[in-house]
C-alpha cells in the first residue's frame, strides 16, 4: 500500500465525551443544605448560651482540669506501650510458662470494661488496706502461729490512700492499655519477615538486641497507627476516671460547673469542644509520626512526593 492509499483509510479521531456524574452534584446540594441547616441552628439557638459556655469553659479549674487529663493521657500511654511491648515479647516467646501468662493477661484486661476496672481499682483500699513493702511475707500468719511479734514490714501503706485518686486511675487506664497494645505490638512483630531476625542471629546478635535492634524499627510502620488511635481513644477514655473518682479532671469540671449553675447542656457542649481540640492536635502529631515511620516503604499516599527510588524512575 502506498503512502497517498494511507490517508483515507485512517480511522476517524475519538470524539472523547465527558462522562456526567448528576449524582455527584445531588449528593453535594444535599450536604450543603444540610450544613447550612446545622449552622443555623447553632447561630439561632440560644439554649446553646454562647457566651455564658466561653466564660466558663476558660477557668482555673478547667484549665486545671485540662492539664490532668493531659498527663493522665501521656502516662496511662507510656506505662501501657511499655509494658505491651514485654506482654507482646512474652506471647511470642517459646517459654511456654511465658506465653500463657501474656495470653491470660491480655484476656483478663481486655475483658473487663475500663469503667468498671477503674471502680474496682478505685476500691483496692478494701481488699488491701495496708500495703507492706520490702519486707517478710506472712509475717501476720507466722506471729500468731509462733506467738511472738514479728516486725517482717519495712515500709508500709496505707491502700485506701493509695488505691484513690490520680494513682488508681493511673494503674486502670495503664493495666488496661496495656492488654491492647500488646496485640498491637505482637502483630506488628509478626508482619516482619522471620529471615530479619534470623539474619541478625546469624551475625552473633543475641534475640534480645535482634529484637531491639531489627525487628521493632521494623514493626514501628504497623504499630504506630494503631498507637496513634489508642492514644485518642485514651484521651477521651479519662472521662472514665469519674469512677475513681478524679475530681480534678476535665470532664468533671466542666460537668460541676453545670450542676452548680443549673446550666447543664452548654457545659457538655464545651466539653465537646475541648475534646474536639485535644484530639485534633493528637490526630496532627499522629500524621507527622505516621509519615516518619513510613519513610522508604513505597510512594506515599497522601497526595505527598513520590519515594526517592519512585522518583528517579520518572526524572529518567
Amino acid at each position: 500500500m502506498t503512502q497517498g492509499d494511507e490517508g483515507p483509510n485512517r480511522p476517524e479521531a475519538i470524539r472523547a465525551v465527558p462522562v456526567r456524574h448528576p449524582g455527584r452534584w445531588v449528593a453535594a446540594a444535599v450536604i450543603a443544605v444540610l450544613a447550612a441547616m446545622f449552622v443555623h441552628m447553632l447561630v439561632t439557638n440560644k439554649r446553646f448560651q454562647w457566651d455564658f459556655m466561653f466564660d466558663n469553659m476558660f477557668r482555673g479549674p478547667v484549665l486545671r482540669g485540662v492539664e490532668t487529663t493531659l498527663v493522665l493521657t501521656v502516662l496511662s500511654m507510656a506505662v501501657g506501650v511499655a509494658l505491651g511491648v514485654i506482654v507482646a515479647v512474652m506471647r511470642l516467646s517459646e517459654n511456654p510458662i511465658l506465653r500463657w501468662s501474656a495470653w491470660t493477661y491480655t484476656w483478663f484486661f481486655r475483658a473487663i470494661p475500663r469503667y468498671v476496672l477503674l471502680f474496682i481499682f478505685g476500691n483496692l483500699g478494701f481488699l488491701y488496706p495496708r500495703l507492706r513493702l520490702l519486707g517478710l511475707p506472712f509475717s501476720d500468719q507466722i506471729s500468731n502461729l509462733l506467738n511472738i511479734d514479728v516486725h517482717g514490714t519495712v515500709w508500709n501503706l496505707n491502700g485506701n490512700n493509695f488505691f484513690a485518686g490520680f494513682r488508681a486511675a493511673l494503674l486502670g487506664l495503664a493495666l488496661s492499655e496495656a492488654a491492647y497494645m500488646a496485640e498491637i505490638v505482637r502483630a506488628g512483630i509478626l508482619s516482619v519477615d522471620a529471615g530479619q531476625q534470623e539474619a541478625a542471629q546469624s551475625l552473633g546478635m543475641g534475640r534480645a538486641l535482634a529484637m531491639r535492634r531489627i525487628v521493632l524499627p521494623q514493626a514501628m510502620r504497623v504499630i504506630v497507627p494503631p498507637t496513634g488511635n489508642e492514644t485518642i481513644a485514651m484521651l477521651k477514655d479519662t472521662s472514665l476516671v469519674v469512677a475513681v473518682p478524679v475530681t480534678n479532671e476535665l470532664f468533671f469540671q466542666l460537668e460541676a460547673i453545670g450542676h452548680r449553675t443549673f446550666v447543664v447542656f452548654p457545659m457538655l457542649v464545651a466539653a465537646v469542644l475541648w475534646y474536639l481540640a485535644l484530639s485534633s492536635v493528637l490526630m496532627v502529631g499522629q500524621y507527622y509520626v505516621e509519615r516518619h515511620f513510613s519513610r522508604g516503604f513505597g510512594a506515599r499516599r497522601d497526595g505527598g512526593a513520590p519515594a526517592p527510588a519512585l522518583a528517579m524512575g520518572l526524572d529518567h
